[in-house]
């Protein structure tokens, strides 16, 4: 979708062509591209080594299996009737679904027990969507296209040193090459909650991807641009139907800020499977209206910096402080406990606050005590978080660009805030409009276990 929504912005259109005439083409039993009317794409990226030489396979620390294919990730994207936005929602790979013909599974099996057709069967049978087409990625594709936009720029909250995925890099922005972006986009090892904190990460690169190419000129630069259509027909199969320069053409005009990303709403990151697997359950009934807002072409909340997202309410007044619904949290676990920081985020966005990064494990597992760090200028911030967090330390942190919250083992329940306290905030939720109607019409929401996925465009900077 990144390279799609590049060559429509792009001078050089014809050149574009280029991609039609070289993709690698599939049977992924798709309804097809319709001549009007909405699309959903269903995009996977593959956990397979073919093309990789002995090198490369060290470098990225895939292994030499060249067993069953499994999907690594996997993305729903939803271009309504008008083409006005473009809508990416995240599936975890380890969701708990059934599996036409062969029973309950994690999700990303589908691939290897039944090709791309019993993938595209399974995710039409959990949302109730058409999928039109279809999309495959490959490691060494991915990499190819980083390297062809000249790399990208990533974001890293602390310090990673994961021997799993080879990346071991120090805190803050990096612009890396394809070898170090695909060790990002898969390291899963260095979080609470594993593979949801790697589909943000997934979600940022794609961000970055597109952003780094429409502004770094690789369209109007006939060499580069060459280099990047090489790069990109190497990445990816289509479906036999899938005319991915007509799409282009249709979504011509679109920028990073009409491109939103959320995952679907989970009501368990833990959930222990009857066969011992560890799983996660999605909210039936929130990601039930998520789809219907996809399915009747209905536009996502449009997302914007912490201090500006639709839904909130007026900046406070001279000396009546912030509102809940104006402070942008990071939660982090320090504990063992696991989805901790998941959960105390989705308890804290219930509450109103804007959680901007959660379901990230600090680097060390031993913190005691609960601490809220904030910036010298959100003091006030910080005191409102505490309201809900009564048991922790307050602590003002140099560098931090928002309010941060340090989970311990002591004093990190998320406590209702006394009625007199609540009727001066706001309850603005930072969650999807399909999860935040769901609640209100008496549906399950993201419960004490559960994972909300936050909305974002496409040009928000994860590091902001």
């Amino acid at each position: 979708m990144s390279a799609l929504v590049m060559l429509a912005s792009g001078s050089a259109w014809a050149v574009s062509s280029y991609i039609n005439d070289h993709l690698g083409r599939l049977n992924a039993g798709t309804a097809g591209t319709p001549s009007s009317g909405p699309l959903n794409i269903l995009v996977t990226g593959l956990d397979e080594r073919t093309g990789l030489t002995a090198r490369q396979q060290a470098l990225l620390h895939v292994g030499r299996s060249q067993g069953e294919t499994d999907t690594d990730t996997l993305m729903l994207v939803h271009v309504p009737a008008d083409h006005r936005f473009v809508q990416v929602v995240s599936l975890p790979r380890d969701s708990w679904a059934n599996i036409p013909g062969h029973g309950m599974n994690k999700i990303n099996s589908a691939l290897s027990a039944g090709g791309p057709q019993l993938m595209v069967q399974t995710v039409e049978q959990l949302t109730g969507l058409t999928i039109n087409d279809y999309v495959e990625v490959n490691f060494l594709g991915f990499v190819k296209v980083i390297d062809a936009l000249g790399g990208v720029n990533i974001c890293l909250p602390y310090a990673v040193d994961d021997h799993y995925s080879g990346l071991h890099m120090s805190a803050g922005m990096h612009h890396v090459n394809g070898i170090t972006a695909l060790e990002f986009a898969r390291d899963r090892h260095s979080f609470a909650t594993s593979d949801l904190a790697r589909i943000s990460d997934q979600q940022q690169l794609i961000s970055s991807a597109l952003s780094e190419g429409i502004s770094s000129g690789v369209l109007a630069n006939p060499v580069r641009l060459e280099s990047f259509l090489s790069a990109a027909s190497a990445a990816i199969r289509v479906d036999d139907g899938f005319n991915v320069v007509s799409l282009a053409d249709e979504l011509r005009g679109l920028s990073p800020r009409d491109v939103s990303f959320t995952t679907v709403p989970l009501a368990s990151t833990s959930y222990m499977t009857p066969t011992g697997q560890s799983a996660v359950l999605w909210d039936s009934g929130a990601a039930a209206a998520l789809f219907d807002e996809l399915r009747t072409d209905q536009p996502p909340g449009t997302p914007t910096p912490a201090a500006t997202r639709p839904g909130r309410t007026k900046p406070a007044a001279p000396g009546q402080g912030p509102r809940r619904a104006q402070v942008s949290l990071d939660v982090y676990n320090g504990t063992l406990i696991g989805g901790l920081s998941a959960a105390t985020a989705s308890q804290l966005v219930a509450l109103g606050f804007q959680v901007h990064r959660s379901g990230i494990d600090w680097p060390s597992h031993d913190v005691t005590q609960t601490v809220i760090q904030y910036p010298a200028a959100q003091r006030a911030s910080a005191q409102l978080v505490r309201q809900v967090l009564p048991g922790a330390a307050l602590l003002e942190v140099k560098g931090l660009t928002r309010v941060r919250i340090l989970l311990g083992a002591n004093d990190h329940a998320v406590a209702a805030p006394s009625q007199s306290s609540a009727g001066s905030q706001s309850y603005a939720s930072g969650r999807s409009s399909a999860s935040s109607r769901s609640s209100a019409s008496g549906r399950s929401s993201a419960s004490s276990q559960g994972y909300q996925g936050q909305q974002r465009t496409a040009a928000q900077d994860a590091c902001g």
